[in-house]
C-alpha cells in the first residue's frame, strides 16, 4: 500500500466546500501523484480476486480518511472505470461538503424505507463517479448497516459499477465500521502522523482481524520525511510506527 506524504507547506491548498480534492482540480500536482500510488498498489493487491467494493477508515478521528478515500475514488473515476462513492458514516457525515451535493436523501433513506438506490444516487462534476449520501442521520446506525439491506445494497450496486467505496466511521469509535469490514472486499487504513498513537492502530487492526476482514494496508496521511525533501511510497500494514 502506498505512503501518501506531503510536505506541510506543499501548495496542494485547492479546495472545494473546505474538503481537499486535489486530484479534480490539480491532477497534475504531486500529491495528485500520489493519490494515483495509493489507487495502483490497491488495483495491484486484487491480482488473486477482483475487488469491487473497497472500506477506507482509521483508528479514531481527524486523520484525512474522508478526504482520502474521496480523492482515489476521483482517480479511478479518472481511469475511466465506474464509481460509487458510498457516505456510510451514518453519525458525522462529510461526502456531501466533500462534492457539493444535497443529502436530503441518501444511504439511511435506503436501508429504512426500502428505497431503490437509483433514488438516491446522485452524478458528481467528475465524469464516471457517482455518490450516495449518507442521507439523515438516524437513531440506529449500527443495525442499519448489519440489516440484510445493506447486504443487498451491495450486491446490486457491485453488480452495477466497476468498483465501490464505502468512506466509513473510525474503528475504535463505533461497530459500524467492524460491521462493514467483514462484508466488502478490501479495507485501507488511513493513519496520520501525529495523531495515530500506535496502541489504537495495533487495536484497529485487532478488530479487523476479529471479522475476519481482507485489510490491504495503510496509507501514512501528512508524513514529512526527515530529509525534508519530495514523496515517497512503501508497502506492508506498518502499524508500529509513530511517535506517541
Amino acid at each position: 500500500m502506498a505512503l501518501f506524504r506531503r510536505k506541510k507547506k506543499q501548495s496542494d491548498d485547492s479546495i472545494i466546500n473546505g474538503v481537499k480534492l486535489v486530484t479534480a482540480v490539480e491532477p497534475k500536482n504531486v500529491v495528485s501523484e500520489q493519490f494515483r500510488t495509493v489507487r495502483t498498489n490497491i488495483d495491484f493487491s486484487s491480482v488473486d480476486k477482483q475487488i469491487k467494493t473497497l472500506l477506507f477508515t482509521s483508528s479514531g478521528m481527524s486523520e484525512g480518511k474522508s478526504t482520502v478515500s474521496a480523492n482515489t475514488a476521483v482517480t479511478w473515476a479518472q481511469q475511466g472505470k465506474k464509481i460509487l462513492f458510498i457516505d456510510a458514516d451514518l453519525r458525522r457525515p462529510s461526502v456531501q461538503s466533500s462534492f457539493d451535493l444535497v443529502n436530503g436523501r441518501g444511504l439511511s433513506s435506503v436501508l429504512s424505507n426500502n428505497l431503490d438506490f437509483h433514488e438516491v444516487t446522485q452524478q458528481t462534476a467528475i465524469d464516471n463517479l457517482e455518490v450516495i449520501t449518507s442521507g439523515p442521520i438516524p437513531p440506529n446506525p449500527a443495525e442499519l448497516l448489519n440489516s440484510n439491506r445493506m447486504k443487498r445494497l451491495l450486491d446490486s450496486v457491485e453488480a452495477e459499477y466497476d468498483l465501490v467505496l464505502l468512506d466509513v466511521p473510525p474503528l475504535l469509535s463505533v461497530t459500524d465500521t467492524q460491521v462493514l469490514a467483514a462484508r466488502v472486499d478490501g479495507v485501507v487504513l488511513v493513519v496520520r502522523q501525529g495523531v495515530a498513537q500506535k496502541t489504537a492502530i495495533t487495536r484497529a487492526v485487532e478488530l479487523l482481524q476479529m471479522v475476519h476482514a481482507n485489510l490491504l494496508g495503510y496509507v501514512l496521511n501528512d508524513m514529512v520525511p526527515r530529509d525534508g525533501y519530495g514523496y515517497g511510497y512503501g508497502y506492508g500494514y506498518g502499524y508500529g510506527y509513530g511517535h506517541e
